[in-house]
């Protein structure tokens, strides 16, 4: 069983910078493909971006948010990180973590969340 814990969420104005940590317990961290995932109210959760494994060499990103965030991943720290800068007012929601760890197209492991709030 793996269990992800996100950090990092705050209130931060347009144009600011937060960092999100997403730390993993169980399991082999660096065997797994990691993503951040958002949800904004009423709109359904969307995939962010995510890393692959075991170096991080390959990164996707959705159009939203290319050039602005930023994943990375520390595998002695079982840790992935999500940079998020020139933040927008349309960046608030709650942003999850996912692990991948079947190599497939599932995400099999969430976190809690945490709520990530742009004032404008």
């Amino acid at each position: 069983q793996v269990q992800l814990v996100e950090s990092g969420g705050g209130l931060v104005q347009a144009g600011g910078s937060l960092r999100l940590s997403c730390a993993a317990a169980g399991g082999t961290f660096r065997r797994y493909r990691m993503g951040w995932f958002r949800q904004a109210p009423g709109k359904e959760r969307e995939l962010v971006g995510a890393i692959s494994w075991p170096l991080g060499i390959t990164q996707y990103y959705d159009d939203s948010v290319k050039g602005r965030f930023t994943i990375t991943r520390d595998n002695a720290k079982n840790t992935v990180y999500l940079q998020m800068n020139s933040l927008k007012p349309e960046d608030t929601a709650v942003y999850y973590c996912a692990a991948d760890s079947l190599g497939g197209s599932d995400w099999d492991y969430w976190g809690q969340g945490t709520q990530v709030t742009v004032s404008s």
